[in-house]
């Protein structure tokens, strides 16, 4: 992954197959998600974020990374621009019902039976809170 750009959008109807197929090899799962974001690299599916916005957050309720490149900052990428939606749209926190260490070590902490990270607001939108 060292000096590719990942490319992150979110996922459109056309995306319905290969997200699909991409879950389906990667975690056994095949649904697609109602909303959400989908990474590329080399133009080549490489992780899906499965995402709910609530009134006050961003519920995510998975996030999968291709197996061959987890551990290389791709799931934190992808996390980092859910937060600047996140922020863009006036949320203040990302949530997730998810138990996984992951979690923990991009900032989340529990609290409760959820895992929270406080969305930290940039640039002018920091200066005016």
């Amino acid at each position: 992954m060292r000096g590719q750009r990942l490319f992150i959008r979110p996922i459109e109807t056309g995306d319905h197959d290969a997200v699909s197929r991409f879950l389906e090899t990667q975690n056994g799962a095949a649904q697609v998600p109602a909303c959400g974001l989908l990474g590329k690299l080399v133009g080549e599916l490489v992780s899906v974020v499965a995402m709910q916005i609530t009134a006050d957050a961003i519920e995510i309720s998975d996030i999968v990374v291709a197996r061959e490149l987890r551990r290389k900052r791709i799931g934190r990428v992808m996390l980092d621009e859910v937060e600047q939606i996140a922020a863009k749209m006036d949320r203040r926190q990302l949530v997730t019902a998810i138990p996984h260490d992951f979690f923990r070590r991009v900032g989340f902490e529990r609290e409760g039976e959820r895992w929270i990270r406080h969305v930290r607001f940039h640039g002018a939108e920091r200066a005016s809170r």
